[in-house]
């Protein structure tokens, strides 16, 4: 699973009451990954629930998502029902924005295809969880765009469950314990536009310049919306809906995104349009 976007959320771990104990640097998912903590980190732990969420997400190697992909159907484990309850409360929120079958018109538009075809197999609603986890004829999954949230959520679990009062957990998605930790954003085209403080919960942040694909941006609109936003970044509770919804939000107007990001529980979400001008909208 390569992280979707280049863009970076600078991170800057600004009020540890002492000096960080741990500051580990690794690759997860493709990705550059950093965890600063205020005392031992369990990489044990960590290294072990990294190498499971990469055998249940991965689009790159041989992986639960891969082989439900290949088959069209499969019993599903329970982190898969679990991401995929997530994928559905953020696909609902944002009115179908959000819509994990695109990956049928992702590869087709990686391959020089126009989609057409592809796009006509999008729909999560058609997606049916029972004993099995069922695909509608043609379709496929990517969860590149919550998987990631998902992973830093799970590292905090653990680093909370080892009783470490600090800790921040960047994978291109942050998830915080403790903090307050000074986050920079940035947006791909305009820089630095400044920085926010991220205590407890979690930030996203997507943009579609930071990644290209053969007629547009890699974020795609299931049904054709093209990009509202050149960044979108997501504060609440979770780094899964945050990740999720930041992606969906490149694609919806401002009022639409109220209306979403007050439905999911979100604190906060700063829009840079093409101008490169920064508006918030604030929920807490």
């Amino acid at each position: 699973m390569k992280r979707r976007r280049f863009l970076h959320v600078l991170a800057a771990a600004m009020a540890f009451p002492a000096r960080a104990d741990t500051l580990w640097r690794g690759r997860a998912f493709g990705a550059d990954l950093v965890i600063q903590t205020d005392g031992p980190a369990p990489m044990r732990a960590i290294l072990s629930e990294i190498a499971a969420i990469e055998a249940a997400f991965s689009l790159m190697a041989d992986s639960e998502l891969t082989r439900l992909n290949a088959r069209g159907q499969a019993p599903g484990s329970a982190r898969m029902r679990a991401v995929l309850a997530q994928a559905a409360q953020v696909h609902a929120a944002t009115g179908a924005a959000f819509d994990p079958t695109v990956q049928p018109l992702w590869q087709a538009l990686a391959q020089g295809g126009d989609g057409r075809v592809a796009r006509g197999r999008i729909g999560f609603d058609r997606l049916r969880i029972g004993r099995d986890i069922r695909l509608a004829p043609g379709q496929a999954l990517t969860l590149n765009g919550i998987a990631q949230g998902h992973a830093a959520d799970r590292i905090r679990a653990i680093c909370a469950a080892q009783g470490l009062r600090h800790a921040l957990i960047d994978m291109g998605e942050f998830a915080a314990i403790g903090g307050a930790f000074r986050l920079g954003i940035e947006d791909p085209q305009t820089g630095l536009l400044g920085w926010r403080s991220l205590t407890g919960g979690a930030m996203a942040t997507s943009s579609p310049a930071a990644l290209s694909l053969p007629g547009g941006s890699h974020i795609l609109g299931p049904r054709g919306e093209v990009p509202l936003w050149s960044t979108v970044t997501v504060q609440g509770p979770e780094a899964a809906i945050c990740d999720a919804a930041s992606t969906a939000f490149v694609l919806m107007p401002e009022p639409a995104i109220r209306k979403a990001a007050a439905a999911l529980g979100l604190w906060s979400v700063l829009l840079v349009d093409a101008a490169g001008d920064l508006r918030e909208i604030a929920l807490t």
